[in-house]
């Protein structure tokens, strides 16, 4: 079949957020650089605009990507453009996990990352010799990473239409969290972009601000500290305005490599803390141990290298039970964190804690992919009911994210930078709250006896401690 133009879709969840949308495609935005100039090439996020049906159909190969809570309209998306006669290919992390759950609607399935497949998918489908499956699981040396294209730069317009662009420099993790998909779907072995090939993209990119997608960039200030001191000293000489990382605690160790990476205009690092309760060490891969006061000794060395730290939290781990929402915002209210995020545990396709649950009977039956979005119980917890589970968590988030938690961390994160960068400095104070406050909107069922139910909003803490201490 005569190939006529790709589409690379990324199904919608938020929709646009004062004009612009949160996610950018930045998977999609390398696959479409790695599609020969000849060939017209578009990339659609829903969550900017609809897809054009009435303009798809034969000779048209259809890319999506989905993670496992967009999967369920990624499904719809393919019976409807497949209905038309096009040719659908469904990847990203949910078909990596689970393939054989996505075989059945889609034509192919690309498994792994696809920069070596994606390119020969492209080849077979022009000449009529498509496989169900491509596997690429290699582990691609990013020294031979593509740089994004123009045209798709242009045609995205990330800096207009996203609110944070998206960025990666590293790519792995050595950690084996039991509930984490990370090194499932990009291994354990943490391989590093070449510092001069990140400056250009940065460059060509026009950044600003980013946020790294890096499952672990701040591993690799023990793993790579030579790597990291020369990334740093390269981007310092850039005009940024700030940037995210996603780390862990060890990064409070190496106090000369945060300078550094303040020098660099790292603005913020999200901290996965994990758990309050040390009884939960085994499930996090020794990322955290529960220790309070270490958690705050980590938290005032990031701070007085001049960096904004928020905190990560799960709740559900096997060792947890109704106390553990109270004691984990009895800690956030006092630590001086800058920004929160708490999320349920969540049995991923492809993980140990999704298998030991399945093994165990616990996985709640019917509850659709869509909710798999850490803020929906989605298995049966073991020292709590899942409607325990839920009212906890609907109680602590309303309670971080109501506006006075908000403004304090926010004023508490601004305070810190000089007057004369607080006009740069105060969306990035405020945005990582409000993010997760507009996310908290998607909660709206909770698990009960006879399946899902509506959440009854505005529980009282008086409620709440009744759960805590039954009469």
């Amino acid at each position: 079949m005569t190939l006529r133009k790709i589409y690379l879709i990324q199904p919608g969840r938020d929709g646009r957020i004062f004009g612009r949308a949160t996610m950018a495609p930045y998977t999609l935005m390398r696959l479409a650089s790695l599609v020969p100039d000849d060939i017209p090439v578009e990339i659609i996020d829903e969550d900017l605009r609809p897809v054009p049906f009435d303009k798809i159909g034969s000779g048209d190969l259809v890319g999506i990507t989905a993670k496992t809570l967009q999967i369920d309209r990624a499904r719809w998306l393919a019976k409807r453009l497949k209905a038309q006669d096009a040719t659908i290919v469904i990847g990203g992390v949910h078909a990596t996990l689970d393939p054989d759950d996505v075989q059945s609607w889609a034509d192919t399935v690309a498994v792994g990352e696809a920069y070596r497949t994606w390119p020969q998918m492209i080849k077979d489908f022009d000449q009529g010799q498509l496989k169900p499956r491509y596997v690429d699981e290699e582990w691609v040396n990013l020294d031979d990473l593509k740089p994004i294209s123009d045209r798709v730069l242009k045609q995205v317009d990330e800096n207009r239409r996203y609110w944070t662009p998206y960025l990666e420099i590293t790519r792995g993790c050595p950690r084996n969290c039991t509930f984490c998909t990370a090194i499932r779907v990009s291994g354990r072995v943490m391989r590093l972009r070449p510092v001069e090939a990140v400056v250009e993209e940065i460059q060509q990119r026009k950044l600003k601000r980013f946020f790294l997608t890096d499952d672990n960039f701040g591993l690799n200030f023990r793993l790579n500290p030579e790597y990291m001191e020369e990334l740093f000293k390269a981007l310092r000489k850039l005009p940024l305005h700030g940037w995210t990382v996603q780390a862990e605690q060890l990064t409070a160790e190496y106090p000369e490599l945060l300078k550094l990476a303040r020098e660099a205009h790292m603005d913020k690092i999200f901290i996965g803390f994990e758990t309050v309760n040390p009884a939960n060490r085994r499930e996090i891969g020794g990322k955290a141990k529960g220790n309070l006061e270490q958690y705050r000794r980590s938290i005032k060395q990031v701070h007085d290298a001049g960096i904004g730290v928020v905190g990560l939290f799960v709740f559900g781990f096997d060792a947890d039970n109704m106390d553990v929402f109270e004691h984990t915002y009895d800690f956030i209210k006092d630590s001086d964190l800058d920004g929160v995020s708490v999320t349920i545990l969540t049995p991923f396709v492809g993980t140990p804690q999704r298998t030991a649950l399945l093994e165990e009977g616990r996985i709640l039956e019917h509850v659709p992919w869509s909710l798999y979005d850490t803020s929906h119980v989605t298995y049966i917890p073991k020292h709590m009911t899942p409607e325990e589970l839920s009212m906890g968590y609907d109680w602590i988030t309303r309670k971080l994210y109501g506006w006075p938690s908000i403004l304090r961390r926010g004023w508490s994160n601004l305070s810190r930078h000089p007057m004369q960068a607080w006009p740069r400095k105060t969306v990035a104070s405020f945005s990582t709250d409000l993010g997760y406050r507009i996310a908290y909107k998607h909660r709206d069922w909770a698990p009960t006896k006879n399946g899902l139910g509506k959440i009854i909003k505005g529980a009282s803490r008086e409620g709440f401690m009744h759960v805590l201490q039954p009469a």
